[in-house]
């Protein structure tokens, strides 16, 4: 049975060549076989590549070698060496190359972001969101999590996370948790909060987790002081999200909180440049 990424590949080439390459196919013969060379030309962490070579096995390519998931290259290096019909490779070239400029974005930018947070507070986690592109969810979030980071919700199923629109239904900070406790007792629940006064009702109701959202750096200082006050603190994980960068990212991890996460790793990661190109050229 073939896999779900294989299925999904297969899909994705579909949309780049509905009806076939049909320059490949003008110009080559199916007899023409090819040794190629994927080379980065970034300083990169590589993520998720061997999925990718499943996939490529799975299409009928020879995979000789390829740099392992966790492994840092630099401009110049081999990050993976296949062999197979020239037809196959001019034609998978693209998706596999965007496939993984992507993730070796994702995992090199959650890296430079953890980095950042262990200069000031190791005890910190970093954590990605659901801002993902749709299809691609499971690999962005392994990518993540080659990196350093914290993959956060996997899915809309895996926690109970009260987001300002729950909030504007239901009408309370308090009345919504009082009623995700009557209805599960076994997920976590977290609570979204723009205020001071949420951030406190929150903690009071017995959530798991405050995320304290778009707050600036002296808003959630003043939260976390407030808790303290009151002895809520340590009966709360402390999540802050929204508007972190690399920038501001070390003046956040300064505040006494557990999770610090943003969406930049997932939806706008560092640029990352790889080229596939054919080294000798065989005849079966």
């Amino acid at each position: 049975m073939k896999n779900t990424l294989y299925l999904d590949f297969i899909n994705w080439l579909r949309e780049d060549a509905p009806h076939g390459d049909l320059t490949t196919e003008l110009l080559l013969d199916r007899d023409v076989e090819v040794y190629a060379v994927v080379y980065s030309r970034s300083e990169a962490l590589v993520a998720c590549i061997e999925d990718l070579v499943g996939v490529l096995e799975e299409i009928g390519l020879n995979v000789l070698d390829y740099k392992p998931s966790g492994v840092f290259v630099k401009p110049g290096d081999r990050v993976l060496e296949i062999k197979g019909s020239a037809k196959k490779i001019l034609l998978i070239e693209r998706t596999l190359l965007n496939l993984l400029m992507y993730l070796f974005g994702v995992a090199t930018t959650t890296y430079l972001f953890v980095r950042e947070v262990e200069k000031i507070n190791p005890r910190i986690r970093v954590a990605a969101t659901r801002k993902v592109l749709p299809g691609l969810r499971y690999l962005v979030k392994k990518a993540v999590r080659i990196g350093g980071g914290d993959t956060h919700r996997f899915s809309l199923s895996d926690a109970v996370l009260i987001k300002d629109n729950h909030l504007k239904i239901i009408g309370s900070v308090r009345e919504a948790v009082e009623k995700a406790k009557r209805k599960s007792f076994i997920h976590r629940i977290e609570v979204e909060v723009e205020s001071l006064e949420d951030a406190i009702e929150a903690a009071k109701a017995g959530v798991d987790v405050v995320m304290l959202d778009n707050m600036s750096f002296k808003e959630a200082r003043r939260v976390v002081e407030e808790l303290k006050r009151l002895g809520l603190r340590d009966k709360v994980l402390l999540e802050i999200s929204g508007g972190v960068t690399l920038d501001n990212i070390r003046e956040y991890a300064s505040l006494d909180v557990d999770v610090i996460s943003t969406s930049i790793i997932t939806f706008q990661p560092v640029k990352i440049d790889l080229s596939l190109e054919i080294i000798e050229v065989y005849r079966r």
